[in-house]
């Protein structure tokens, strides 16, 4: 089965249906975005990637251009890796919770890191400088690094925009599918709670429960192609 679905927004987490496209503008990081209120989505799913994975290596710029690697982090007990994007109404929609969720997981000595690897031709939006302006406007204290080359992404084999994976002290794969249950326009409450259980598991040193769930958001934008072989 396709790991893409049609999902609509205004919907509830009811079944897909086709919905009336409305427009509604919205201030954010400077500037505005266009955001669908109520609208049909094509929303793409984690990959679920093999649990026990060593971490892919990664040495990428923040917008500042100073460049951050997987080493940095060496030493803390968990690494969150994060892949996100500045337009994205999935990402939006958590983004105060995860600023939140992930400053209490930093001052409990966990290490975290988002990613940006979408085209930016495509959607400027994403460019390094609006990835300045979102970590300000939403309080991301996290180093928000820019994957140019989507080498990254592809190594993580992320899909989607959130994308979250949790590795243990040795770096291996413990955890990866979604923040938590909340969508835009279902009503669920945005908490982190499965990111977080994820998190306490692995610091506890024992395993993260199943059923571990995918993530679903909106597709990494990949660059004309360069789309890898597991996206469909």
């Amino acid at each position: 089965m396709s790991k893409r679905l049609v999902l609509a927004s205004c919907l509830g987490g009811r079944a897909p249906t086709r919905a009336p496209l409305t427009l509604r503008a919205l201030p954010i990081a400077g500037g505005l975005l266009a955001r669908l209120a109520c609208f049909p989505m094509v929303a793409t799913r984690s990959t679920m990637a093999e649990l026990g994975t060593a971490a892919p290596d990664f040495a990428l710029p923040d917008p500042a251009g100073t460049i951050h690697r997987l080493a940095d982090f060496d030493g803390s007990a968990a690494l969150v890796v994060m892949f996100l994007c500045n337009h994205c109404p999935y990402v939006r929609h958590i983004a105060r919770e995860l600023a939140l969720v992930t400053q209490r997981l930093q001052a409990e000595g966990v290490s975290v890191v988002g990613i940006s690897s979408n085209d930016i031709d495509a959607y400027p939006a994403d460019a390094p400088d609006q990835m300045a302006v979102t970590a300000r406007a939403y309080g991301f204290d996290f180093p928000y690094l820019f994957d140019e080359s989507q080498a990254v992404a592809k190594a993580y084999r992320a899909a989607c925009t959130p994308d979250f994976y949790v590795f243990d002290r040795d770096r291996r794969l413990a955890y990866r599918g979604q923040f938590d249950a909340s969508r835009p326009g279902n009503g669920e409450p945005v908490t982190g709670a499965d990111l977080k259980a994820a998190v306490d598991a692995v610091l506890a040193g024992e395993p993260v429960a199943e059923p571990q769930r995918p993530s679903i958001g909106c597709s990494i934008k990949w660059n004309p192609g360069n789309e890898p072989e597991y996206f469909a």
